[in-house]
C-alpha cells in the first residue's frame, strides 16, 4: 500500500488516541455550586494554593490534577464520654456545623487533604468539648447552663479551627443529648422539681402580698376621700342644697301640697296630686 495513503489514516488514528487520552484523563470537568477546586501541576510548580477555581466548566491539562472540595456548610455528629468538674463520667452527643474557608481550600488540601474532617475538625471539637465540660458540674451541663456550655465550646474550637493554619469556620455546636448515671439524673430532676415548686410558691406569696398592698392603698384612698367629703358637708351647705332642691320641685306643674318641716332647719316637702 502506498505510504501516502496511510498517512491520513495514521494521522486520524493518532488524533483519536490523543482525544481519547485527554477525555480519559478528565481534562474537561465541571465544578458544581458550593464547590471549589485547587489545581496540582505535576510539571509546573505543584499545588496552586492561592488560585481557587469556582463553579463552572474548566479545561485541565491531562497531566495536571484538579482537587474539588465541598465548601458548603457541613455537619458532623459525635458521641463521647467526658468528665465534669467533679470527676463524674457523662456521655454526650454533639452535632457540629462547619465549612472550610473557600478562598483557603488550597491550604486545607496541602495540610490535611480530603480527610480534613476526621483529621482536624472532629479531634478539635472533641478536645474543646472535654475541656469546656470539665469546668461545669453534671447538673449545669444537663440543664441549667447548657446554652452557656455550647457557646464556650464553640469559642474554644473556633479559636483553633479558624486559625491561619487550619482555615475552618465553626458555625454552631449543639448538645443533642446528655446521658447521666440514673441515680444522678433522678437526684438532679428531683432538685429541679423542688426548685420550681419553691419558685412557684414564692411567686404566689409575692402576688398575694401585692394584692394585699393594693387593697390597703385602695382602702386608705377611699377613707381619705370620705374624710374630705364629710369635712365639706357643713350645715350651711346642706341647707343651701335643700333649698335649691325645693325650688326645683316647686317648679314642677304636678306639685300641689307643701308640708313644712319641723325645726329651724326643716325643709318644705312638696307632694304631688297623684
Amino acid at each position: 500500500m502506498n505510504n501516502t495513503k496511510l498517512l491520513p489514516i495514521l494521522f486520524g488514528v493518532g488524533a483519536l488516541l490523543v482525544i481519547g487520552l485527554i477525555i480519559g484523563n478528565s481534562t474537561f470537568l465541571t465544578i458544581k455550586p458550593g464547590e471549589a477546586g485547587v489545581l496540582f501541576k505535576k510539571f509546573g510548580g505543584g499545588l496552586e494554593k492561592d488560585i481557587i477555581y469556582g463553579q463552572g466548566f474548566h479545561v485541565v491539562a491531562p497531566w495536571n490534577t484538579m482537587f474539588i472540595y465541598n465548601i458548603k456548610e457541613q455537619t458532623a455528629e459525635e458521641q463521647m464520654n467526658v468528665l465534669d468538674k467533679n470527676g463524674l463520667s457523662i456521655s454526650v452527643d454533639v452535632t457540629v456545623r462547619f465549612n472550610p474557608f473557600g478562598n483557603k481550600i488550597g491550604y486545607v488540601h496541602e495540610r490535611f487533604g480530603h480527610g480534613y474532617i476526621q483529621t482536624l475538625v472532629i479531634p478539635e471539637v472533641r478536645s474543646a468539648v472535654r475541656q469546656v465540660m470539665g469546668r461545669y458540674s453534671a447538673e449545669e451541663i444537663y440543664s441549667t447552663k447548657r446554652a452557656e456550655v455550647e457557646t464556650n465550646i464553640i469559642n474554644e474550637a473556633e479559636s483553633t479551627l479558624s486559625s491561619e493554619t487550619n482555615n475552618i469556620k465553626m458555625n454552631a455546636l449543639l448538645i443533642r443529648e446528655v446521658v447521666l448515671p440514673e441515680n444522678i439524673k433522678r437526684a438532679i430532676e428531683l432538685k429541679l422539681s423542688q426548685e420550681q415548686e419553691s419558685l412557684a410558691y414564692q411567686f404566689k406569696l409575692e402576688k398575694e402580698k401585692k394584692e394585699a398592698e393594693r387593697k390597703r392603698i385602695g382602702a386608705e384612698g377611699e377613707a381619705r376621700a370620705n374624710q374630705i367629703i364629710n369635712s365639706s358637708l357643713t350645715p350651711e351647705l346642706l341647707r343651701m342644697r335643700g333649698i335649691e332642691a325645693t325650688l326645683e320641685l316647686a317648679k314642677s306643674p304636678n306639685s300641689k301640697v307643701v308640708v313644712i318641716g319641723s325645726g329651724k332647719d326643716g325643709m318644705p316637702l312638696i307632694l304631688g296630686n297623684n
